[in-house]
C-alpha cells in the first residue's frame, strides 16, 4: 500500500488530490467507477462523480479533463472547480438550491494511463480525440488530422475496423447516459497547448460547415461578453476555423444527440488553454515536452487554476437558466445569420 501511494504521489497526484475530495463531498456526491486502466501492478481508476439533481428533465452539464494525458492542466482545473463547489455546499444554501433543479457531471481524468505516463494518448498509443468512428469532410492536415500510420507517431487514430479505446467508450457512455437524455445540456472539455489566447471552441471539427446549434452558441458568446465585459479575455470561436480532423469525440457525440434527441439541445465546448504563453514568459520550459502543454512555475500554475472557475460558474448558471437565453423563432434564425457573417464571413447559402 504505501508503494502505491508513493508511486500515485509521483506519476499520478491529481488521482490523490480526487479521492480526498470525494471523502470530503461523500454525502454530496454520487460516484461512479467507470472503468480502470491497469498499469504496472496496479490498476488505475476512471471516475464519474454527479451533484445535483437526478430528476430526467433537469438540465446538465459536464466536465471533462485529461483526455491527452500530457494537458494535465486540464484536470487540474477541473478538479479545482470540484473543489470550491465541494467546500460552498458547507456553507452555501443557495448552491444547494440550485443543485435541486440541475445535474453536474465530472469526469476528472478519461486517461490516467496517459497522465501517469506524460503523454498524449492512452496507453496503447491512441489518441483519444482522433479515435471515433467520424471521417472529417474533405482534406485534413498531415498528421494532425489524425492518421493511421503508426502508434509511435503523434495523432494515431488507431487500427481502422478496431472498435473504440476502452477510455474513449466510457466518455461516450457517460454523455449519453448523463447529459445528453437531458432537455438541455452543455460540456466544457479542458485541454492545453494551442496558440497564446484562451480559447472557448464549440467542438466540432469535422467540417469548416456551421453546425446546427450555430445560434445557440453565438447567444452564449453575446451573454459572456454582456454579463462579463471584462472576463478573462477568451476567443470564442467554432473549432473548425482552425483545422478540421478524423475521429473527433465531441463531433461523434454531437451527431448521436442530433440524431438520436432532436428535441433537445446539446452544447460541446473545449476550454483550450494557450500554453505558448506558458512557454514565452519561461522559454527553459521547452527543455520539457511536459513544459509545452502545462504552467511550470508555481505562481502561474495557481493563476490559471483560480482564473477559469467565474466561466465554469458562468457556464452553470447558464445551464441553470436556459429557458431565460436559448433563442427560438425568428430570433434563432437572425442569430445564426448574425453568427455566420461574425465568424464565416458571409451569409447562409
Amino acid at each position: 500500500m504505501e508503494q502505491h501511494l508513493y508511486q500515485l504521489q509521483r506519476h499520478l497526484p491529481e488521482q490523490l488530490h480526487l479521492d480526498n475530495l470525494i471523502r470530503l463531498g461523500e454525502r454530496h456526491l454520487r460516484v461512479t467507477e467507470v472503468l480502470t486502466v491497469p498499469q504496472g501492478d496496479m490498476r488505475l481508476p476512471v471516475r464519474v462523480i454527479e451533484m445535483g439533481s437526478q430528476a430526467a428533465g433537469a438540465p446538465a452539464i459536464g466536465f471533462f479533463g485529461g483526455v491527452h494525458g500530457v494537458e494535465r492542466i486540464g484536470t487540474q482545473v477541473i478538479l479545482s472547480w470540484l473543489h470550491s463547489l465541494i467546500h460552498r455546499l458547507q456553507w452555501d444554501d443557495q448552491l444547494h438550491r440550485r443543485l435541486e433543479h440541475i445535474r453536474l457531471v465530472f469526469m476528472p481524468m478519461v486517461n490516467p494511463g496517459g497522465i501517469w505516463r506524460r503523454t498524449r494518448s492512452n496507453p496503447n498509443g491512441v489518441d483519444l480525440m482522433r479515435n471515433a468512428p467520424v471521417e472529417a469532410d474533405g482534406r485534413v492536415s498531415f498528421l494532425v488530422g489524425g492518421q493511421r500510420i503508426s502508434r509511435h507517431l503523434p495523432w494515431f487514430r488507431g487500427r481502422a475496423g478496431d472498435p473504440m479505446e476502452a477510455e474513449a467508450q466510457a466518455l461516450v457512455r457517460v454523455v449519453e447516459e448523463k447529459l445528453l437524455r437531458a432537455p438541455v445540456s452543455l460540456s466544457l472539455d479542458c485541454h492545453s497547448g494551442f496558440g497564446r489566447r484562451d480559447r472557448i471552441w464549440c467542438s466540432y471539427a469535422r467540417t469548416h460547415q456551421p453546425i446546427a446549434h450555430l445560434a445557440e452558441v453565438y447567444r452564449l458568446k453575446q451573454v459572456l461578453e454582456a454579463t462579463y465585459p471584462h472576463h478573462h479575455p477568451y476567443l470564442i470561436e467554432p473549432q473548425s476555423l482552425n483545422y478540421t480532423t478524423h475521429g473527433d469525440l465531441w463531433d461523434y457525440l454531437y451527431d448521436r444527440a442530433r440524431e438520436h434527441h432532436p428535441e433537445k439541445v446539446f452544447l460541446p465546448f473545449t476550454l483550450e488553454m494557450g500554453s505558448w504563453l506558458w512557454v514565452r514568459k519561461n522559454p527553459r520550459q521547452m527543455l520539457d515536452f511536459f513544459g509545452f502543454f502545462n504552467p511550470v512555475i508555481g505562481h502561474r500554475h495557481h493563476r490559471v487554476l483560480r482564473q477559469h472557475l467565474p466561466l465554469l460558474e458562468f457556464l452553470t448558471a447558464l445551464t441553470a437558466n436556459a429557458g431565460n437565453w436559448l433563442p427560438t423563432g425568428p430570433r434563432r434564425e437572425a442569430l445564426t445569420r448574425e453568427a455566420i457573417r461574425h465568424w464565416f464571413g458571409g451569409d447562409p447559402a
